[in-house]
């Protein structure tokens, strides 16, 4: 029997979506109130405004360890005629908090009285309710604590408790039920088999909707099965505000959400115009809204916070925070497809006076682009990308301070790198190193367009056999800089575990039966396989795949371990990591070029501490194979002053 292909039902601009979004939301009431104990009501949000059941304190209370006295008994004390009051009829000992005794109205400190035999001597005289806390001077009775709608802080616990509430009423929770689909994904833990797709999303859309203050209930997984999935849509409906449908909102075969949720309702919006998460899908069923998510994991997660955070906020009777947003430059030029709003996500670091963004990749499946992201740029629908250095508006999924503290790395690739990341926020918790893999000639472009704090670089000028110093000499000219080696590793030909090509070297990369993997232009990597193809006398366009890029040496070992290609050059470490067998060519040298302002800052000095006294940082390179530390932390070059 065949089967037809759903197309979109329509491609719905992003503004013209919201609007329509917009009005189910605002049509929706906050959901109504429950009372729970004043201790558990962290995050939640007040249905009612409340009022101070008692004034704090209640009682007139010493504010200072002393003497309760009467101000008008003191009056003409002075140095030179001090003044004796008699203990218990004329000053009464009291501790901080305790009640005033009745009749009395002001503290002496204990510091400001002589004591004597049944009595005290004072040298000044008191002011009425001096050092005394009286009634209601925190909170009178009646006053408003909490407004309604507000959401509840640790302080607002203590005030409320203050003022003698031990229940508060609040929203109830928004329950969201999530409903994962495909025959394909399986439950976390279980055994995989070829086509198994291991069911992150909804754990990651339930999180947000924790986050949110919200919470989720997950379905199992249901199978590409129309009438099961309209079925459990209906059954969810019974005790949930909204629901969430994962995968099967796309226009394939098996994606049966549309159809499914438009014969139980009505069907708003499905296809909308940005990159990632057109085929996301706005639905209402039983009055009741339903979204369905695209299956990939950045786009179900940018979809979810356009078009689900505005739900849970609104159930809770708030409005969504705005986002902390900054303008930053971009490090380099971004192409983007136009009629669609694209969502870029971008590194993020201060170098200098100005803030620097850096695309972190793209791919709606690619969620490490996203888990690793500082902000997000729109790229607008209409244009056909944005230039570098122009200015762009970064929306912040981490806090500027975080930002202020990062250590910007652009430029080569290597497995280190993540080490160091991790021992520098080990010990200098402050701080951390954001990398972003452009290549060595684009580590050293961002270093001379002062948008990278430090660039790592394994380039080899062919004429003097000299690594990086060549070229920095020729490229930074008259930039103060300070060149430190980090490692010294093995590059060569990473082949599948037991080599089934028989590879030996460069030479068989001209097979018709081998497919190559290369990394981009402008990398070390890059640069080293062009000069071994030279020198061995062979025309690249004779190799399969040549063409093809990868941005890390592990993006291209992955390729090699997963059979898209044959072999591919990089690193040692990255072979052992991955279990490939490795053909050594070369033994390169990889820098650190860092900008002589830099060095000097707290943050850069705390990197350095690691590179060049930190056993346990070197131990775990070793560790990874593939590297000599003898040189490292060593100042290879620094310009002339």
């Amino acid at each position: 029997m065949s089967r037809s292909r759903r197309i979109y039902l329509d491609n719905t601009p992003l503004e013209e979506a919201l609007s329509r979004w917009h009005d189910v939301v605002k049509g929706l009431r906050p959901n109504e109130a429950e009372t729970i104990l004043v201790k558990d009501a962290l995050g939640r949000v007040t249905a009612t405004a409340v009022h101070a059941a008692i004034s704090s304190p209640f009682y007139h209370s010493a504010a200072m360890d002393g003497y309760a006295v009467r101000f008008r008994e003191t009056f003409g004390a002075s140095e030179t005629r001090p003044l004796r009051l008699r203990l218990q009829a004329g000053a009464v000992e009291v501790n901080t908090g305790e009640p005033l005794p009745e009749g009395f109205d002001a503290v002496i400190m204990v510091e400001d009285v002589s004591l004597g035999e049944g009595f005290i001597e004072i040298t000044e005289p008191a002011t009425p309710y001096q050092h005394v806390r009286t009634v209601g001077e925190d909170i009178v009775r009646s006053e408003l604590i909490l407004p309604e709608n507000q959401r509840i802080r640790p302080v607002d616990i203590g005030a409320m408790l203050a003022a003698g509430h031990s229940e508060v009423s609040v929203r109830r929770r928004p329950r969201v039920r999530i409903i994962p689909t495909g025959s394909e994904v399986v439950e976390p833990g279980t055994e995989l088999k070829r086509g198994s797709i291991i069911d992150s999303n909804s754990f990651m859309i339930g999180a947000l909707v924790n986050q949110w203050g919200g919470e989720y209930r997950r379905e199992r997984v249901v199978p590409d099965d129309k009438e099961l999935l309209k079925e459990c849509i209906i059954n969810a409906l019974k005790d949930n505000d909204f629901i969430v449908v994962i995968a099967g909102s796309s226009a394939g075969t098996k994606d049966l959400t549309p159809d499914a949720v438009g014969e139980i309702g009505e069907v708003l919006v499905h296809g909308v115009s940005i990159k990632p998460g057109k085929p996301v899908l706005l639905a209402v069923v039983r009055d009741r809204p339903v979204i369905g998510l695209p299956g990939y994991p950045v786009s179900a997660c940018i979809t979810f916070e356009l078009f689900g955070r505005p739900l849970v906020y609104r159930l809770q009777g708030l409005e969504p925070e705005r986002p902390e947003r900054l303008r930053a430059r971009l490090s380099r030029p971004v192409a983007s497809s136009i009629g669609h709003e694209e969502f870029l996500r971008v590194k993020v670091g201060r170098v200098g006076e100005r803030f620097i963004a850096t695309p972190a990749g793209r791919g709606a499946g690619a969620l490490m682009t996203l888990q690793r992201a500082d902000g997000i740029v729109r790229v607008p629908a209409m244009a056909e990308g944005l230039a570098q250095d122009s200015e762009v508006v970064v929306t912040l999924v981490r806090s500027r301070e975080e930002i202020e503290d990062t250590v910007v790395c652009i430029g080569s690739h290597d497995n280190t790198l993540d080490l160091l990341a991790n021992h520098l926020r080990r010990r200098f918790p402050r701080y951390s190193l954001s990398s972003a893999h452009v290549g060595s000639m684009g580590g050293l472009m961002a270093i001379r367009r002062m948008e990278a704090h430090v660039a790592g670089t394994h380039l080899l000028d062919e004429e003097s056999g000299e690594y990086n110093i060549p070229f920095i000499e020729r490229l930074l000219k008259g930039i103060p800089l300070v060149v430190v080696n980090l490692v010294l590793r093995q590059q060569g030909l990473m082949v599948r575990k037991g080599n089934p090509k028989g590879i030996r070297g460069i030479e068989d990369l001209v097979r018709s039966d081998v497919v190559f993997i290369n990394r981009q232009r402008g990398s070390g990597t890059r640069l080293l396989t062009e000069k071994c193809l030279r020198e061995a006398g062979l025309d690249p366009a004779g190799i399969k795949g040549f063409d093809r890029e990868e941005y890390t040496h592990m993006g291209v070992a992955s390729s090699v371990a997963a059979g898209v290609a044959d072999a591919g050059m990089g690193i040692l470490s990255a072979a052992l990591a991955l279990g490939l067998d490795f053909i050594p060519v070369a033994e390169e040298r990889y820098d650190l070029v860092i900008r002589e302002e830099s060095a000097g800052t707290p943050m850069m000095e705390a990197l350095l501490s690691i590179i060049t006294s930190d056993r346990g940082f070197r131990d775990s390179v070793l560790a990874l194979g593939g590297y000599d530390v003898s040189e490292m932390g060593r100042v290879v070059y620094r310009t002339a002053p």
